[in-house]
């Protein structure tokens, strides 16, 4: 008997009992769709991260220690002459730009209105764009307005709900005092998550008129001219400030630098690993439908032991009967595969359809071709391994035993 004549017996078995073999398939296609739809959703999660945060891998902190120097003496500032030093391009040629920061806090009272104690930010015009920041209305102050001190300002999301009641348009253009001065509100930024209870102003007006601090800074940010040269650009930071703070060995350093895209990297992998893990949990379920499978064959076994007998007494080899029942085993699984992609593929399409138009953070799935193939790979496997069994059990029963079954 040919592997075609085979497959037409088995299949003609199959339909035979059409109900029982449909919900035999139905776990192989929980299964494949479950693996299906949670891998597109893990990938499409890390892909919205690396849109979100991809932008920063090139970004390095430098903050000073707080409080007393790991060597047990006095921590020194951050100055603007760290700054100037750090913007050689002769020394640091690896650092395509440095923004200085000075932080503290500030009371924002609305003319004629309510008031709101948030973060003030002290900075260069390149800020947002450093950070990645949008603004949701208004723009960003320009160089000019750095220089001269303008008594400009931008909000984050926090001040403008608690003072405009959400209503950003409402905001520009509005007087707010801060401290003893009169600032202009030029735009309010949209919001990250991070840092959106703060108001951002020029450098040289946060130090005039708010927080003093002469030529120290809060932090510094760096950008590297590529991903790539990230570990050198912050070798060359380090160096650089540990000549001018005459710092001998690394243990006695009085500032940090940290590059982001170690950072990235780490949650990166997170992410890697957390979609693993639930393509993991999901797969339970095929090995729930690859028992469901072997108990359906053993049942249509011991259904079928006559027909075996009858088919081994007329000269039925032992391989024409493993086959026949193989080829049954995995036309189940790799049926209910095929339905578990078509399933799988559509509800993750429909999804990154869908999704940002209901939550539009939340980021589209994206299929992978990789689980497609293994999780159809697995149901195939599941079929050979769970008939292998009973496929074996009935090429090995006896004619004369198999004849007597009742």
């Amino acid at each position: 008997m040919n592997l075609l004549e085979t497959a037409r017996i088995a299949l003609r078995g199959l339909r035979a009992n059409r109900l029982r073999s449909a919900l035999t398939t139905l776990g192989i296609v929980i299964g494949v769709a479950s693996v299906i739809i949670l891998v597109a959703l893990g990938n499409g999660i890390q892909s919205g991260f690396n849109d979100i945060f991809g932008s920063l891998a090139t970004q390095i902190t430098v903050t000073p220690t707080q409080g007393s120097a790991p060597s047990g003496g006095r921590a020194r500032d951050l100055t603007d002459a760290d700054l100037e030093a750090l913007q050689d391009s002769a020394k640091a040629p690896n650092v395509e730009s440095i923004t200085p920061v000075v932080g503290g806090t500030g009371l924002l009272q609305l003319v004629g209105g309510g008031q709101y104690r948030t973060s003030i930010t002290g900075t260069t015009a390149d800020y947002l764009e450093v950070n990645a920041r949008d603004l949701q209305v208004g723009r960003n102050f320009t160089e000019l307005e750095a220089r001269t001190k303008a008594k400009v300002v931008i909000l984050g999301p926090n001040p403008v709900n608690e003072l405009f009641n959400g209503n950003a348009a409402a905001a520009l253009g509005r007087e707010i005092r801060i401290g003893r001065t009169i600032f202009r509100v030029i735009g309010v930024a949209a919001v990250s998550g991070q840092q959106d209870d703060v108001a951002i102003m020029p450098l040289g007006a946060a130090r005039s008129y708010l927080l003093g601090g002469g030529d120290t800074l809060s932090s510094m940010i760096a950008r590297a001219d590529s991903v790539a040269t990230v570990p050198a650009a912050t070798d060359q930071i380090t160096n650089i400030l540990s000549a001018r703070h005459g710092i001998r060995e690394p243990a006695e350093r009085d500032f940090n630098v940290q590059a982001l895209q170690s950072l990235l990297d780490q949650s990166s992998q997170f992410l890697t690993f957390l979609t693993l893990f639930t393509g993991a949990v999901a797969g339970i379920s095929l090995v729930v439908g690859s028992i469901g499978v072997a108990n359906i064959m053993l049942v249509t076994v011991t259904e079928r032991t006559r027909e075996i007998g009858i088919r081994k007494a007329i000269g039925a080899r032992r391989r024409a009967i493993l086959q026949q029942f193989l080829l049954e085993s995995m036309f189940l699984s790799g049926l209910g595969g095929l339905v578990g992609i078509l399933i799988g593929v559509g509800v993750s399409l429909a999804g990154a359809a869908v999704l940002p138009q209901l939550v539009p953070d939340f980021p589209p799935p994206s299929v992978s071709v990789g689980s497609v193939v293994l999780s159809f790979s697995i149901s195939l496997l599941i079929g050979l391994v769970a008939g292998g069994y009973p496929a074996n059990r009935a090429a090995r029963l006896r004619p004369i035993e198999a004849l007597r079954y009742q």
